[in-house]
């Protein structure tokens, strides 16, 4: 797509948006253009919130399945539509919800923790979810004599563990992407820029975790690299967030950990799919009811520790 191409749909985009009293949230894993044209770009906390605040109509959710299916149910009254209806999750996907009831009764009385990356089946035979951003206070806000289930990314759960001093309970689940970052792509990366710090996902294996000068979530990120005195950085997450980085930091220098970093399901939404799910509105996600009212209450006890 050519730079006017992009320009003259973003237009066309703007234009339907306020038609249809809709707000476009992305993640900051998606197309640079996609970011641009949202009204919010953020990581899934910051993306929940702002799910669950908006006074607008229609919101579009530029991002993958288990985010739209939580903007449904914590916006049951809106339109949540879903541009590329096929991105899912491969690491929810390794979490189904007959598994998690066979686990959880072989911990009876163990609190359930679920990363946001569940389906809204799993938050639903949850107590609490919580995001890479909040997953250490919310495991430090639980009773410390019950046992955790934590489910589904053995990663994330390893590193929250580690700084809570809690034994947890970890499903063997992982993320595609970023688990495909090895120890020894960093230190190639270090070799190349010696003088740049080194900012990792959660999501990441423990020893590229040990390797960190920094380990956050995406927003956590690129608030370190705006406050750093450092000039470069070696990024260990998903490719869309150099977009974000560039914007936020101009006068920085941000190198990739490893080409293997692109998540395919969040490069799936493209400016086209925003424009026809405008348009059309669809592909719409919605949840059952029975369903919904459970996932809310993980959902909304995630909500209140920021």
């Amino acid at each position: 797509m050519t730079e006017d191409e992009i320009r003259q749909l973003t237009e066309e985009i703007k234009r339907l948006k306020e038609e249809r009293r809709a707000v476009i949230l992305s993640h900051v894993y998606q197309r640079p253009e996609v970011q641009e044209v949202a009204d919010y770009v953020g990581d899934s906390l910051g993306l929940s919130q702002k799910a669950a605040r908006t006074d607008a109509e229609v919101i579009v959710f530029c991002g993958v399945h288990f985010m739209a299916e939580s903007a449904a149910i914590l916006s049951p009254d809106k339109t949540v539509l879903l541009p590329e209806i096929n991105a899912g999750c491969p690491m929810a996907d390794m979490a189904a919800v007959e598994d998690v009831r066979a686990e959880k009764q072989k911990l009876p009385g163990a609190v359930v923790v679920c990363y946001v990356n569940t389906s809204a089946a799993v938050k639903a035979e949850s107590d609490i979810a919580c995001t890479s951003a909040n997953a250490v206070k919310v495991v430090n806000s639980l009773p410390p004599e019950r046992p955790v289930l934590f489910i589904p990314d053995r990663n994330l759960g390893r590193y929250v563990a580690q700084q809570t001093g809690r034994e947890l309970h970890l499903w063997p689940g992982f993320c595609n992407t970023h688990d495909k970052l090895t120890a020894e792509d960093i230190l190639a990366a270090k070799e190349a820029h010696p003088r740049a710090l080194v900012l990792v996902h959660p999501e990441c294996r423990p020893e590229v975790v040990a390797l960190a000068d920094a380990v956050a979530s995406t927003t956590g990120m690129l608030r370190f690299a705006r406050e750093s005195d450092a000039g470069e950085f070696i990024v260990g997450t998903e490719a869309g967030i150099l977009h974000q980085f560039r914007r936020q930091c101009p006068d920085k220098n941000f190198y990739l950990a490893s080409r293997k970093l692109i998540c395919p399901n969040m490069k799936a939404t493209t400016l086209d799919k925003v424009h026809r799910a405008l348009v059309t509105l669809q592909p719409r996600v919605s949840v059952p009811e029975e369903i919904r009212k459970k996932a809310l209450h993980s959902l909304e006890r995630m909500l209140a520790i920021v």
